[in-house]
Parts: C-alpha cells; sequence; structure tokens
C-alpha cells in the first residue's frame, strides 16, 4: 500500500501540503465508504438497536481493557512511568474484580485511561508525521501512524490467539463495538460536513497532533502547514475521537 502510494504521489496534488496525493486518498476513501454502508454500518445499527446498553458497555470495556496493556507498553516507551504504572493498575483491578474488563472499576478507583498507541510514540521520538494517508479498511492515518497501525496490528492480543474461531469472533466483534461507538459522531458530521473527506482529513490530523504533543501542540507548528487562506478552530469533541474543525476563509 505505502509503495502505491508513494507512486501516485506525484498523480495527484492539492493545495494542502498534508494531503499531496488526495486524489489515491479520496477514491480508497470512497471504497471504504462503500465497505461501510454495505456491511458495516448495519450491523453496527442491528447491533446498537438488539443488545441491551450494559452490555455494549460491557464489552467496549472488555476489548479497552485488552487494550490497556500496549497503551502502558507505550507509555513506557514515551518515558511516562506514572501513566504506565496507572495503566497496570487498571488492567490489574479490571482483569480480576472487573471481570476480564468487563466491569470498569479502575476509572471509579481513580485510574485515569489514557490513549496511547505506536504512532504516537514514534511522533513522541521526532518521527514527522509525513503525507495523510487513507488507509484500505482503516481509514485516515499519516505516513508515521501508518507505520505504527503495522505494530500495533503486529501486537494485537485479539489478533494472536491462536483458536482461529474463536480469535476471529472477538475480532468481528470488536469492529462492530467500535462502528457502534461511532454512530453518534457520524450523525454530526453528516450534518456539519460539506464535503465529508476533507472534515474528516482535518480533525483527524488536528486530532493526532493534539495527542503526540498530549494536548498542548505547538499551534505556530501547525498553523505553518496549512494553506494561507485558511484557519482552523477547534470547536468540539465527538465521541472522543474526532475534533470537529470549521474552515474561515479569511
Amino acid at each position: 500500500m505505502l509503495a502505491a502510494v508513494s507512486v501516485l504521489g506525484g498523480c495527484a496534488t492539492t493545495g494542502n501540503p498534508k494531503d499531496p496525493i488526495e486524489g489515491f486518498n479520496r477514491a480508497v476513501f470512497a471504497l471504504n465508504e462503500g465497505v461501510d454502508k454495505a456491511v458495516l454500518k448495519p450491523l453496527a445499527k442491528g447491533y446498537d438497536a438488539v443488545v441491551p446498553v450494559p452490555a455494549k458497555t460491557g464489552v467496549s470495556n472488555f476489548f479497552g481493557n485488552i487494550a490497556d496493556v500496549f497503551i502502558g507498553v507505550n507509555d513506557l516507551l514515551q518515558g511516562k512511568a506514572r501513566d504506565a504504572a496507572s495503566d497496570a493498575g487498571r488492567v490489574l483491578v479490571n482483569s480480576t474484580i472487573g471481570i476480564l474488563g468487563f466491569i470498569d472499576f479502575a476509572t471509579d478507583f481513580g485510574l485515569e485511561k489514557h490513549e496511547e498507541d505506536f504512532g504516537q510514540t514514534f511522533g513522541h521520538w521526532g518521527a514527522g508525521p509525513g503525507a495523510y494517508l487513507v488507509v484500505p479498511f482503516w481509514g485516515p492515518r499519516d505516513v508515521r501512524d501508518a507505520a505504527g497501525l503495522a505494530l500495533d496490528v503486529y501486537a494485537d492480543p485479539v489478533g494472536n490467539i491462536h483458536n482461529v474461531p474463536v480469535r476471529n469472533s472477538l475480532l468481528a466483534t470488536r469492529i462492530i463495538s467500535d462502528r457502534t461507538a461511532l454512530l453518534p459522531a457520524e450523525k454530526v458530521i453528516e450534518e456539519a460536513a460539506l464535503d465529508k473527506y476533507s472534515y474528516i482529513r482535518d480533525a483527524y490530523l488536528q486530532r493526532r497532533r493534539s495527542l503526540i504533543y498530549d494536548g498542548v501542540p505547538p499551534r505556530e507548528d501547525f498553523d505553518s502547514a496549512l494553506p494561507m487562506d485558511t484557519r482552523f478552530t477547534r470547536n468540539q469533541s465527538i465521541a472522543g475521537d474526532v475534533y470537529a474543525i470549521s474552515r474561515t476563509e479569511e
């Protein structure tokens, strides 16, 4: 995929320097949208309608507990010992009295949940984001996060289960659970965005930059990477995953 991106990089340019292969990205975006509308979204809506809220929360907590393992690893790789200890405590508490993570007692005990991945670790140690990418079936990334995604997938405890039926069932359940959690955000995006592709791209890039710098990115660096006639303003967080960005022509 990365080789194809490098070949196509000169074939489609855009005014946004963060997205030099917009034509290719829009094609992949359309592919992902088609798969989502045909398969994932109907499954998510059915899951949302049929499964009781406590059960949906329990499933989300279960997979969140698994994710906490490598969130803690990335905390350590970034030198955040206190956060790593907190995440290790979350796994210990939720895996035991939380019944394998289905109940999130750790948050009630004051152990904050963090959000770290290998892409953020690369960024912490100085790796630049590179060009914006839309990865088939995975969605928005940049070059740095695509490399981090490869490590995230490789190290994923669920993906490394040897029992194929169990592994595939858990992977499918996690995908549907994650997609269900995005249903409210999707509704807001559909109502607010004139161009869904640009909206998601800009929101992703701003949010990932915020995560790399733990919420305090150097604004001047971010703004200098944008076209001079465009200004971005963070309005709100959507479902914990998307920042709404309004574009105002100067």
